[in-house]
């Protein structure tokens, strides 16, 4: 299973760039530890989904708006929200490979370790006995239950050693577990420090005079900074939300796993403020809401699983993520968070500006408690790959195929002619051109129709429209579909109504 997913994982990198979805940046000159550039297929793809996260969460609803805040901020902004005291990451050496590591995530593999081998012993039992009973299995099986202790113990000792930011405990812990650096295999580790993570840059045409300030390292302070503005501005009353889409950028030391985790990424991110004492129910629906919406994209509802935070941010008084079934494994997708009033009294205190809310029906100034989403995009989009990408054996051969749900796919469809003469060009330019304002569309006309279709498949376009000499007498064309390989006879005239409902996002918004 693990060389599966490890094969998987390279696959979907390889034909990232094969296929121009995704590049390394600055490959001419060996390229950029952990950045990249999204290629002419990547972009369209990746607008495609912030597209349906912005209209799901904006257009949808009528208490939410949008807004498009700056990268560069006043300094005192990351001071007073903590990030140039307090956002750090934990890091360990290790001496031999001279590697550097988060402590957490070292913690956290082995702890993805113990959850994988009850997995294989649940599944072998349940190839051994039917019915089978998981639940009591678990509950009685001596090897499960060992290691169900070992995660306990381990996941105990690590809370209690970030709570109180004992990092001598935490170096402890990876000892005691004899966790080994992947590369050396030894567990010869230094003492584990706090590293910041935010890019500083300054501002101003003489060095002497220019200000630091920092590349911003989320999206939210923007939001915070701006509520006022927008809430009196727009009207708004509680409870509303304020959405935004941008890069940000964090000095990741262990940048790793593709697109998983970048220095320069995409934030999606929605803070919906409330009344206090109502975050917690806001908190609650808003989980709900947002497992739905990546459900809605159709991979496969078993992909995704809630993870409570262990410990929380200072700003948090509850705290999970969605997790997706990655080729890696579990790893978080998005995050909801109840901010709690944190951000804006902050704000309040280090600028001196009042950031309260007038409650009119009880006549009450107060600051509102703020619920979090927030969901890295580029995850997203490797989720979306990684679920998508398939081989299917057909008779001799193996077909690669792309199966993105249409609405996300770049192209909603490839018109290519049968052949390159006979008028076949011309009638399928004519159609290319009454299509193309209202739908994505490709055209090809080289190679062979069957080497055609393969490579649509490859880049998940959903339809594929033939044109051939019948279409010259009866307007009609043939249409083919990814997933199945069917193929239909239609009407030109019916092409437009067709694509429009099966590949438009209209019928996916409807059940966000």
């Amino acid at each position: 299973m693990a060389q599966h997913s490890e094969d998987l994982f390279k696959s979907v990198i390889s034909h990232a760039k094969e296929y121009g979805f995704i590049f390394p940046s600055s490959e001419i000159y060996d390229g950029l530890s952990a950045v990249y550039d999204y290629g002419q297929l990547g972009a369209v793809l990746k607008k495609n989904l912030r597209d349906y996260w912005w209209k799901s969460m904006v257009q949808m609803h009528q208490n939410i708006v949008g807004i498009d805040a700056s990268i560069f901020m006043h300094p005192t902004v990351w001071k007073a929200s903590g990030h140039v005291d307090a956002f750090n990451d934990p890091l360990i050496d290790n001496k031999d490979s001279k590697k550097r590591y988060r402590a957490d995530v070292l913690i956290e593999d082995y702890v993805a370790k113990l959850d994988a081998k009850i997995q294989q012993e649940v599944e072998k039992a349940a190839k051994r006995f039917n019915p089978f009973d998981e639940t009591l299995f678990k509950s009685t099986n001596p090897r499960i239950q060992e290691y169900l202790a070992k995660r306990l113990n381990t996941m105990e000792r690590f809370k209690t050693a970030m709570e109180s930011n004992d990092l001598n405990a935490v170096r402890d812990l990876i000892i005691d577990l004899e966790i080994v650096c992947p590369v050396s295999g030894t567990r010869n580790w230094t003492e584990v420090r706090q590293f910041n993570l935010m890019f500083s840059t300054s501002m101003g045409s003489v060095s002497e005079e220019a200000s630091t300030l920092y590349l911003r390292p989320e999206t939210a302070q923007g939001i915070f900074v701006n509520y006022l503005n927008v809430q009196k501005s727009g009207r708004l009353k509680l409870p509303f939300g304020i959405a935004q889409t941008g890069k940000a950028f964090r000095n990741e030391i262990v940048a790793r796993q593709f697109i998983f985790r970048m220095r320069e990424f995409e934030q999606m991110e929605m803070q919906f403020f409330v009344k206090p004492g109502s975050e917690m129910e806001w908190y609650e629906h808003w989980k709900t809401k947002r497992l739905q919406w990546h459900i809605r994209l159709g991979l496969g509802a078993n992909l995704y699983r809630f993870h409570d935070h262990v410990k929380l941010a200072h700003y948090a008084n509850a705290a999970c993520d969605i997790e997706f079934n990655f080729p890696f494994g579990f790893k978080e997708l998005e995050g909801i968070h109840s901010r709690t009033d944190f951000d804006l009294k902050q704000h309040e205190q280090y600028s001196g500006k009042k950031l309260q809310y007038f409650d009119s029906e009880t006549n009450q100034h107060y600051t509102p408690y703020v619920v979090e989403t927030s969901v890295g995009l580029d995850r997203l989009f490797l989720a979306v790959m990684s679920a998508s990408l398939k081989e299917e054996q057909i008779e001799q051969d193996t077909r690669t195929v792309m199966q993105l749900p249409p609405f996300l796919a770049p192209y909603k469809a490839a018109i290519l002619p049968l052949l390159k003469k006979d008028g076949l060009p011309e009638f399928s330019m004519t159609l290319l051109k009454s299509l193309q304002p209202y739908i994505e569309l490709f055209y090809d006309e080289k190679d062979t129709v069957g080497k055609r279709y393969r490579r649509q498949d490859a880049i998940g376009t959903p339809y594929c429209i033939t044109v051939d000499h019948q279409s010259l007498e009866d307007s009609t064309v043939t249409i083919r579909y990814r997933d199945t390989m069917h193929q239909e006879r239609m009407h030109s005239t019916a092409l437009l109504a067709f694509l429009t409902q099966n590949t438009g996002m209209a019928t996916v918004l409807q059940g966000v």
